[in-house]
């Protein structure tokens, strides 16, 4: 079997046990947030999709942030994990400039040092990552939103990459996605009363 076949097929199971636990707003998606990215590194490089393989570096480190905050609360706090919120609307205009940002430095990087045959795409889904990881470990709902928006390009960019498990994978996740959103507004709901 082709080592990045196999890497792929492990990536995809452990991403499917990480779609559970974010739909279930369950802080053992962090464990899965950590292993995944380790196993996908090298299924990125080998498609040469170098943002998205830069990008599971910072998902190795925001899975351990995310499992330090969601258990403690940011506060020391065991009692209770951190709650489901929305977004603060002044973080709005910072988050999307912020994103912007990271896209303009990637997109750059990507267009004159390698040679990536998507560096736009590539980007434009990794920075939006960073943001999405952000939100998620802060527990916004709106994280959702923005994991539709970079799993559509994803499906995209790995179908035209040949990296077909992990473009299926990712067109469930458009659907867990929306889901969880749904699940998490009811979470949240109920955390409020």
């Amino acid at each position: 079997m082709d080592w990045n076949l196999a890497l792929e097929i492990i990536g995809t199971i452990i991403g499917l046990l990480y779609l559970y636990y974010e739909y279930k707003a369950h802080r053992l998606l962090w464990i899965m947030g950590i292993i995944m990215p380790a196993v996908s590194i090298g299924v990125y490089y080998n498609a040469g999709l170098y943002a998205d393989m830069g990008i599971n570096i910072y998902y190795i480190l925001a899975g351990i942030y995310g499992y330090i905050v969601w258990t403690f609360r940011g506060n020391r706090q065991r009692d209770k994990e951190l709650p489901i919120t929305h977004m603060p609307r002044r973080a709005y205009i910072y988050t999307i400039a912020i994103t912007i940002c990271i896209h303009a430095i990637i997109y750059y990087i990507l267009h004159y040092y390698t040679n990536s045959t998507v560096p736009g795409w590539d980007a434009f889904s990794t920075a939006l990552s960073i943001t999405g990881m952000w939100m998620l470990a802060r527990k916004y709902i709106e994280q959702w939103w923005v994991w539709i928006v970079v799993d559509a390009v994803s499906v995209g960019l790995y179908l035209y990459k040949g990296i077909h498990f992990y473009a299926g994978l990712y067109a469930l996740y458009i659907i867990i996605a929306i889901a969880g959103y749904y699940n998490w507004l009811k979470i949240m709901r109920h955390e409020q009363n």
